[in-house]
């Protein structure tokens, strides 16, 4: 139940800033603690979260019948485990802070700017503690409409462009992961006779009977192009910069640090744990996509003369890593990813907030029209400094923990072809956003005042440095203190990876057994044979129609018997 109070929290005060009128002065300060209130207990509400977290499956569950018409099985299933947890309480602190950031930056209809921004935060929160596929999938397109008035509204120049562009994108990967949905649906219940969309329930009879490696390559790529455009993964990132650099600050910092992280997150949660063989065959090309994309935005990054368009393809770089981490197939690989996630929303959506603070004192991002800010505004410029250091993975810093998992997973990976390349060829990534970071830093803070404008600039006021210091903190705690916060989601990575750790099982054993697919036989086939490729890379042999069923969760001889049974063989 507290689960769900936390997710409906944020949508129950954007009904109660309904009901305050708008346009006055006096009604736009109540909206503006009435949001801010709400933002507030939510996130108190979500610290309780990891005091009551089991150490293995889901915690705070809640499974309700909801639609029942047809048979559909659709239930109000909501739960975290270490993979979402981390993730819901970023979502939950971030949103406070951009309410703050931009206290005194809307100048019209800012009722509707709140409303907004609480119903965003609901759609994020249902995203993450979603155990229904379709009850995720409907979080999923929730979270889409107040992000594209966000922008479309209250956005720069270009505003319509990019709020089209955003939707654009996004609608076309959201209707390729709705087909893919359907027909897992249909999928699962044709062997299992039990027609769900929860996700655990798949998931776990998916570790017992794989799907045929034809389909899993369907799905995995109708999954995965809705969970990389989110990322974005090159060459899906063209609508982050314009979307970045025309929505308000808030909304900056909500897409750089709650809902880039949706598409990695979908990929944890669906494509490696759902279709594994599909996941290991195109490792290799995500991989190298992913490689591509953290130099390519380090490199684009580096000549932008506009300080937003600099952070936005400093994200382009960053999920880089964590796809690289994901695909690695390893402990520490995906450990480094979900940190990182963590990380680069916490850096890069107070650099979002940074750049904010100076837009609302210039009204300009162009690198060239600052210089000498440390002689004005020594605060604004040593918070500035911790950020953008933590951004560049200086070690004690929260940065420096993730990207170094994510390094050494994909160095040591087994699972991934040319990991060794790969992790070299990523190493540049952090050399290069040193030096994008450090020379951007350097025009902006340092030097002489070449405009004399910039001399009559306010430091920090008391708003903005509380703004600026839970970020802080964490930066410092992350990076000192990674236990804490790993030790978490270390079963849930695990539970992740159980397809590739079976692998090493099944190397032991040299044990399968085969179920034949309509037209290869009227009984159940068992063929127990040495196959050490086969056992080590864990893969579906496919052939004659064939769906391996592997003995993992499950005793040997139940798998077995059940197979014995016609009624239990898979009706594909």
């Amino acid at each position: 139940m507290l689960l769900t109070v936390i997710v409906f929290m944020p949508i129950a005060g954007a009904l109660a800033l309904l009901l305050t009128p708008g346009g006055e002065r006096a009604n736009e300060s109540l909206q503006k603690w009435i949001a801010l209130i709400c933002a507030l207990v939510t996130f108190g509400l979500s610290c309780i979260l990891p005091f009551g977290m089991a150490s293995t499956g889901l915690s705070y569950e809640q499974n309700v019948p909801w639609i029942r018409a047809f048979d559909f099985g659709i239930n109000y299933h909501v739960g975290i485990d270490g993979l979402s947890l981390w993730l819901v309480l970023l979502t939950t602190l971030l949103v406070p802070l951009a309410l703050l950031s931009s206290w005194d930056s809307i100048h019209y209809r800012l009722r509707e700017f709140l409303i907004s921004m609480l119903a965003l935060e609901t759609g994020m929160l249902g995203v993450f503690a979603a155990m229904d596929l379709f009850v995720f999938y409907l979080f999923w397109e929730v979270m889409l409409v107040p992000m594209y008035f966000l922008i479309g509204v209250w956005g720069g120049q270009r505003r319509i462009y990019a709020a089209v562009k955003f939707v654009i994108y996004t609608v076309a990967g959201s209707l390729l992961m709705l087909a893919g949905i359907i027909a897992l649906y249909y999928l699962h219940g044709g062997f299992s006779h039990n027609y769900t969309f929860d996700i655990a329930t798949i998931t776990r009879d998916l570790r017992v009977v794989r799907l045929p490696i034809g389909v899993q390559r369907w799905l995995f790529w109708g999954f995965g192009l809705a969970f990389f455009i989110k990322v974005p993964l090159f060459p899906f990132h063209t609508w982050l910069p314009d979307a970045h650099v025309e929505a308000p600050t808030a909304g900056s910092v909500i897409l750089a640090g709650v809902l880039l992280k949706m598409g990695t997150y979908g990929l944890m949660r669906f494509n490696l744990p759902m279709f594994p063989d599909a996941s290991r065959e195109f490792a290799p090309l995500i991989a190298t996509l992913a490689v591509i994309g953290i130099i390519y935005g380090a490199l684009v990054a580096m000549v932008q003369p506009d300080l937003k368009k600099l952070v936005a393809y400093s994200s382009v770089s960053h999920l880089g890593f964590v796809v690289l981490g994901i695909f690695s197939f390893t402990e520490q690989g995906m450990q480094g990813a979900l940190y990182q996630m963590l990380n680069h929303g916490i850096s890069t959506g107070a650099l979002f907030i940074i750049v904010g603070m100076i837009y609302d004192r210039r009204h300009t991002r162009l690198i060239s029209e600052f210089g000498g800010l440390a002689r004005v505004m020594p605060v604004y410029s040593s918070l500035f400094a911790v950020v953008m250091l933590s951004s560049i993975a200086l070690p004690l810093l929260n940065g420096f923990v993730g990207e170094f998992l994510v390094l050494i997973g994909t160095f040591t990976s087994s699972e991934l072809a040319h990991a060794r390349v790969f992790a070299t060829l990523a190493s540049l990534g952090m050399i290069l956003s040193a030096v994008y970071m450090l020379w951007m830093y350097q025009r902006v803070i340092f030097g002489e005042i070449r405009n004399q404008d910039n001399r009559a600039l306010a430091d920090l006021s008391g708003r903005e440095r509380l703004v600026l210091s839970p970020v802080i903190v964490l930066i410092f705690l992350m990076g000192i203190w990674p236990a804490l916060f790993l030790s978490r989601s270390e079963p849930a990575i695990k539970t992740t990876l159980a397809p590739w750790a079976a692998s090493a099982v099944e190397g032991e054993t040299n044990q399968r057994e085969q179920v034949p697919m309509p037209g290869s036989g009227p009984g159940v086939a068992h063929d127990v044979r040495d196959s050490t490729d086969s056992a080590r890379s864990g893969s579906l042999q496919a052939s004659a129609g064939a769906v391996v069923i592997y003995p993992r969760d499950r005793d040997v001889n139940d798998v077995k018997e059940a197979g014995r049974e016609r009624s239990n063989v898979p009706n594909w």
